[in-house]
């Protein structure tokens, strides 16, 4: 039987690069498809900080715990599939980022409660900018 452990360090492996990939998302759709650079550096910033609070060790620890070939939730979504436009993708990875960071702030209230605040503090930071990502590109 797998210990609780090796679990937990799965969950945080999967939300942690969840929440960087979809952090990278936004990103690049801010730089090259409306050249905002201010937006575009404070997404990446919260990237940056994120990648900061977990060390070199931990991070190849949780990686050692990984097993995407058994993962069950691998499959492709079939309302992923559905987006109407860059908006759509935006918004998406908005909800990801959020959502990770949400399940790390909760998982590490177990393993380090010490890191919970800069989870929140982040998950905080993306609601103000994906409201500001949302006044800017109404129609």
């Amino acid at each position: 039987m797998v210990s609780e452990k090796k679990i937990l360090l799965r969950v945080v492996d999967a939300n942690f690069n969840r929440a960087k990939e979809a952090l990278r998302t936004i990103e690049d759709i801010l730089r090259f498809i409306y050249s905002d650079k201010a937006l575009f550096k404070r997404i990446k910033t919260i990237r940056h900080k994120l990648t900061n609070i977990l060390d070199k060790d931990f991070l190849k620890l949780a990686i050692k715990q990984r097993e995407s070939r058994k993962d069950v939730g691998k499959k492709t979504e079939i309302m992923e599939l559905k987006r109407k436009g860059i908006n759509d993708v935006a918004f998406a990875n908005f909800q990801r980022a959020k959502e990770s960071l949400r399940v790390l702030e909760e998982i590490f209230k177990v393993i380090a409660k010490e890191k919970v605040e800069k989870f929140k503090n982040l998950r905080y930071k993306i609601y103000t900018l994906e409201k500001l990502y949302a006044d800017k590109t109404k129609k």
